[in-house]
């Protein structure tokens, strides 16, 4: 991806982000808090799997 088609993008998502009524940007922005499941989410989002099976591992060994 060159530069200008990068610009072209990022311009392109600026203006349709700006052509959007505040409160239908409010309304995306709770239905996406919404549909966000746990914390479990969180940690396998921006952790990875291997945090969740380490969790899983000492949950199993605990029993």
């Amino acid at each position: 991806m060159s530069t200008n088609d990068y610009v072209k993008y990022v311009t392109q998502q600026l203006v349709k982000y700006m052509d959007t009524p505040k409160e239908a940007r409010k309304k995306q922005k709770e239905e996406r808090k919404n549909n966000e499941i746990s914390s479990t989410y969180y940690s396998n989002r921006w952790l990875g799997v291997l945090p969740f099976a380490f969790k899983l591992f000492l949950k199993k060994r605990k029993k």
